[in-house]
């Protein structure tokens, strides 16, 4: 029996066609850092008090600037001393003495205050966010933490729809499905009319963007060899931390909210385009004895990259494969494939939680946002490096676990250094945001390495869903929590890390390891798997 291991032999691991279907796939995790975490631009909550139309109406007349209107409009907040933001005083400016040359009115200490009454006044240079457009400030700023959390729910349904769609009818179809449903979520949400339908049209956008970049990173890691594997996967999701660099200068420059929401989704409609371009993985052909179909692609394949076949590829099959077709008992019937499920969704959960929350953090901390995240993006790039220097040569599962407990030790030291000393806890929060950018992005390829063919594209999926549920709870924790201490969140994250470095540790290592084809390569590595590929791992260095 030939394995399609034994044909990338002869096709090429790496050759110029793989090279091709890689760099057109690393284009798809550029946008999605924009649906993720466009939040912290499109939601920014900028400073605002209470609009007095009445007031507004003298400042205009008069060319009063903001501060001298908002004096006569906004009572301090007793607990913090600064201007409050949701309570106005209750005066009948039109009954008063008020004028252009008259702005020294009695003393307003003892006014009665009440909530806003006709809105707000936001102080954000011309700019326009969901937040200022349907004042989701005060009582109603709970809502902002719905629309990320909608996304979410899109993020979580559609990762196992699609999921299941990529290990019945393929990754390529289920890939281009996804864009196409990203391609008119997208619009419709630059276009919604209100908040309500934000909100569904929000839930509509998540749930093809996930789906379609994890079936993206499945297809790729299913057609090169094993030794290149962690590299292609690395570099995926290190075009995630590109598109992490060019979402401020994109939101900089576009100030709407609506603009800039589109200039995010057009490149999913132009990678509807890819139905030329790439094809279906000949792994997953085999999963499911299209024999013919697969043996068509690694010829197309080879002659790519300018290689000769032998006659091996007649013979060119999958006879151990367990089922053609997924389920998700599959991913806890068996005790390894069990404890492989639970480690691998709660350190999804934990990366999206710290990660997002990290991000999101940066919108409440008062700098200049659009610097503060240049600044943490860079902070990842450090981390794809140090990714790919240290797993073939320490392993997966240290440097896995480590990046967890730098990243809860980050959290919690943090949370404790002064704001006088603004520039060492800049630091030490970036060391976090290194730490958790490598967890995620090992998480990833981990995965794929622990299910075998026929259900790796549901394992990640089902097993990402807890990233989508740490996505839901990330904004609620962060924002509510920080009404209480600011740094409060910082704890939690702290807590949640360090336990998934801990989880991590009992895992196995997969470093060189082929990808798995059954159950039993997992539940019996010794008996089956090695044996399976002992005519392989005899050429080849990155065994065990």
């Amino acid at each position: 029996m030939t394995t399609f291991d034994d044909i990338l032999e002869e096709a090429g691991k790496f050759g110029r066609c793989q090279k091709r279907i890689f760099i057109l796939l690393c284009m798809v995790s550029m946008p999605w850092a924009g649906v993720y975490v466009g939040i912290v631009f499109q939601g920014f909550t900028p400073d605002h008090w209470c609009r007095d139309p009445a007031v507004v109406e003298r400042r205009e007349a008069c060319g009063w600037n903001l501060a001298e209107s908002r004096r006569l409009t906004v009572p301090l907040d007793n607990s913090s001393g600064q201007q409050s933001s949701c309570e106005q005083y209750e005066v009948d400016w039109n009954a008063t003495e008020l004028s252009c040359d008259n702005q020294e009115l009695k003393d307003l200490s003892r006014t009665p205050t009440i909530s806003c009454k006709h809105g707000w006044e936001y102080d954000y240079e011309g700019r326009q966010s969901f937040v200022t457009e349907f004042d989701l400030v005060c009582s109603n700023a709970w809502l902002v933490d719905m629309i990320q959390a909608t996304l979410n729910v899109g993020f979580l349904v559609g990762s196992i729809a699609i999921g299941y769609l990529a290990d019945r009818f393929g990754r390529k179809m289920s890939f281009l499905i996804s864009n196409l449903l990203n391609g008119v979520a997208g619009i419709l949400v630059a276009v919604a009319p209100n908040y309500i339908s934000l909100l569904v049209f929000r839930t509509l956008y998540g749930f093809g963007v996930k789906g379609g970049w994890v079936a993206g990173y499945v297809l790729i890691t299913e057609i090169v060899g094993v030794e290149f594997r962690r590299t292609v996967g690395v570099i995926y999701q290190m075009f995630f931390s590109v598109g992490i660099l060019i979402l401020p200068l994109l939101a900089y420059y576009i100030t709407d909210w609506r603009w800039l929401q589109v200039v995010i989704t057009i490149p999913y409609i132009l990678f509807l385009s890819y139905y030329w371009f790439i094809p279906e993985s000949p792994r997953w052909l085999l999963s499911q004895n299209q024999i013919s179909k697969a043996v068509k692609i690694t010829a197309d394949m080879a002659k790519e990259n300018k290689m000769t076949l032998s006659r091996n590829i007649e013979t060119l099959k999958d006879d151990n494969a367990d089922s053609t077709t997924a389920s998700f008992m599959d991913l806890i019937r068996t005790p390894n494939m069990r404890k492989h499920t639970f480690i691998l969704t709660y350190n999804w959960f934990t990366s999206a939680v710290v990660y997002q929350g990290l991000i999101m953090r940066l919108g409440i901390l008062g700098g200049n946002v659009y610097i503060d995240f240049l600044i943490s993006g860079l902070v990842e790039f450090p981390a794809a490096f140090l990714i790919l220097f240290t797993i073939e040569r320490v392993g997966r599962r240290l440097p896995f676990a480590t990046a967890n407990f730098v990243a809860g030790v980050s959290c919690f030291i943090t949370a404790f250094i002064p704001e006088s000393m603004f520039w060492f806890k800049t630091a030490v929060a970036c060391i976090g945001r290194l730490g958790i950018t490598m967890t995620f992005e090992m998480v990833v390829f981990v995965n794929t390495e622990l299910y075998p063919t026929f259900v790796r594209n549901m394992g990640v999926s089902v097993c990402s869903t807890l990233c989508d549920v740490g996505g839901i709870v990330a904004p609620f924790l962060l924002y509510r929590l920080a009404v209480i201490w600011l740094e409060l969140p910082l704890i939690i994250f702290g807590f949640l890390a360090f336990l998934a470095g801990g989880l991590v540790l009992l895992l196995p290592e997969t470093r060189g390891v082929l990808l798995p084809d059954t159950i039993n390569d997992i539940e019996f590595p010794k008996k089956n798997y090695v044996q399976k590929y002992k005519a392989y791992c005899s050429n080849s260095a990155t065994c065990w």
